[in-house]
């Protein structure tokens, strides 16, 4: 595959460590009933995961990782993948959560929260979003207040992975109500056991399932100051930083998801026959896997090129991320379409698992960030580092014939200039 162009021999021997996990240890049936609803969240699964050391791969040794790049996080995720968006994110949660307790969190956080959570030990989730609002983040209405060295938390998030499943929840709370949108956010860390944390409602979701997905209720619930991850009002900061594993991990899983949807299409074509013949010998097939095969090849190396340039620390990571988020997810909802177009009307069914792997995929276009926001980012970073550049290369605009001709590049109207033509 193309990975093994940009992977060393270590994150290889990671990447086949993890692809004998899925294909060994997670069961058909566990899927099978996830998708049923019939499992509320895979604690089971995490919890293999970390007595296979594999969760959080890229944190220190000391905390319970194992020191590795982000490009071997890549790597495994591909693999999860496979297994379809719920359990990719329940292999991600560790690496997002963890980002911010490794970067931001004490000693004390760390001991108590980061070490068993890569163990598999204590499951954690991520609580952002509010029933008033989805991109809309820093207009958070969760009210945390701080007096005497408690946190007083009222309000609701929704959209919760592990929601009915996690034991502590990484929360952001407005704390500075009168501040500007990028002072007001703090982080909690808030477990489940305290007094007036609920899980309200669990989500019937079109994809996704098994995840425990739903939405917290903080009926004055009471954490202690020293819950607080980072600085007080620092939330904006630790969301900035917390979007890079939020997005890159969604670029990894869908992957994965991409990938297994083709190879079934591609079985299945070979094996398929009409007017005589194995259809993958019809153009009409035949071209569509090898344009799905391109542009999975090209997310894939975009994705990992993001994951090198978040461990190189390079200006350009936020833009190189964002676009490994957009460009991976869509690929991924392409190519299942592709891969359900190949199979035909059977695809469309539960006999194959086709039609999971593209209710999976609709959901990765639009969380962490949807991909529109994503465009967003993606041209604001392109025009800074453009426009902003010390050493911008070659300034083509003089090579042109008429290059001189200043009066010809009109760059505003002006109104006496047009009532004067």
């Amino acid at each position: 595959m193309l990975q093994d162009v940009f992977l060393t021999r270590e994150e290889v021997a990671l990447r086949d460590e993890v692809r004998d996990f899925v294909e060994n240890e997670v069961s058909s049936d566990l899927l099978k009933r996830m998708d049923r609803d019939e499992v509320t969240y895979p604690r089971d699964y995490v919890k293999a995961l970390g007595d296979r050391n594999l969760l959080g791969v890229r944190f220190p040794i000391e905390y319970g990782g194992r020191g590795m790049s982000w490009s071997a996080e890549i790597a495994a995720l591909e693999e999860i993948g496979v297994l379809g968006t719920a359990l990719g994110c329940a292999f991600s949660m560790p690496s997002i959560v963890g980002e911010a307790l490794h970067g931001f969190g004490t000693d004390e956080q760390k001991e108590k929260f980061l070490k068993p959570l890569l163990r598999g030990s204590l499951v954690s989730a991520e609580a952002l979003t509010e029933p008033r609002g989805g991109s809309d983040f820093f207009g958070a209405t969760t009210r945390a207040e701080l007096a005497d060295g408690t946190f007083t938390v009222k309000g609701q998030k929704r959209f919760v992975v592990a929601a009915d499943g996690a034991d502590f929840f990484l929360v952001y709370c407005n704390t500075n109500p009168q501040g500007k949108p990028h002072d007001r956010l703090s982080l909690l860390l808030i477990e489940r056991d305290r007094p007036g944390v609920e899980t309200k409602y669990l989500y019937k979701l079109l994809g996704t399932r098994g995840a425990g997905t739903g939405r917290l209720v903080f009926r004055d619930v009471r954490v202690p100051e020293s819950n607080l991850v980072g600085e007080l009002n620092g939330g904006a900061g630790i969301f900035d930083t917390m979007m890079v594993p939020e997005r890159l991990t969604s670029a990894g899983a869908s992957l994965g998801m991409a990938r297994a949807a083709l190879e079934v299409a591609v079985r299945y074509s070979e094996r398929r026959k009409a007017f005589g013949q194995k259809i993958r010998h019809f153009q009409g097939v035949s071209f569509k896997v090898a344009d799905a095969i391109t542009r999975l090849d090209a997310a894939r190396a975009l994705t990992l090129a993001a994951a090198r340039s978040v461990d190189a620390g390079l200006p350009s990571t936020r833009r190189l991320v964002s676009e490994a988020k957009k460009f991976a997810t869509d690929t991924a909802w392409e190519v299942c379409n592709l891969a359900m177009q190949i199979v035909g009307g059977i695809g469309y069914t539960n006999v194959f698992p086709i039609e999971k792997m593209l209710r999976d995929t609709r959901l990765v276009q639009i969380w962490t960030g949807t991909n529109e926001i994503m465009s967003l980012l993606i041209q604001h970073e392109f025009y800074r580092e453009v426009l902003g550049s010390a050493k911008p290369g070659r300034r083509v605009e003089a090579d042109a014939e008429e290059a001189a001709a200043e009066d010809e590049k009109v760059y505003e109207d002006e109104e006496m200039w047009i009532k004067g033509w």
